[in-house]
């Protein structure tokens, strides 16, 4: 089947999800938490990203989603390299530090300059160093394709979940 032989659905008569609608229903699948850390010359910044996946093998390259509006995102793109931070259960607070605009980020933390001058975070499952390769603006977010530079395995606790905007996997009330 070519593409010019793919029926389209049309728009009329749809209605589009509201914010909240799209958050409740998605929210339906979970997702790992990661915390995107970059520097420039202004100094270390990062930011709680929830949309992070494996793209391609050769070449390794992995997706990023992050608001193009936000404060840190612009920051790393300018610099063109961050890691990504896969938090374990346990690391709830260091997802506080970056989860929120007035997080206290970098303030009092243990964390090191990795090779690749990023921000490596101290006691997560992993890390992947990456360079930005491209950028799609989407809605109001950016959706970066990177080149892989390195992956560093941490340690072997349970990941981080986000599911039904909460933290964690719970049996539904009455099971």
């Amino acid at each position: 089947m070519t593409a010019e032989t793919i029926a389209r659905p049309t728009t009329a008569g749809s209605c589009a999800p509201t914010p909240d609608e799209m958050r409740r229903v998605m929210g339906q699948f979970a997702t790992g938490v990661t915390i995107v850390t970059g520097i420039d010359e202004e100094g270390p910044v990062g930011f709680a990203c929830q949309s992070f996946a494996s793209v391609s093998l050769e070449p390794a390259l992995i997706l990023i989603c992050a608001d193009h509006r936000g404060r840190a995102w612009p920051r790393i793109r300018k610099s063109g390299r961050f890691c990504v931070n896969v938090l374990h259960e346990d690391q709830s607070e260091l997802c506080a530090r970056f989860g929120s605009s007035r997080g206290r980020k970098y303030e009092d933390l243990d964390w090191e300059l990795s090779r690749w001058d990023t921000p490596s975070l101290p006691g997560v499952l992993m890390r992947v160093h990456a360079e930005v390769e491209n950028v799609h603006v989407a809605g109001d977010h950016d959706v970066i394709i990177a080149r892989v530079l390195e992956l560093d395995t941490v340690c072997e606790e349970r990941p981080m979940v986000f599911f039904r905007g909460k933290f964690g996997i719970e049996a539904p009330a009455g099971v």
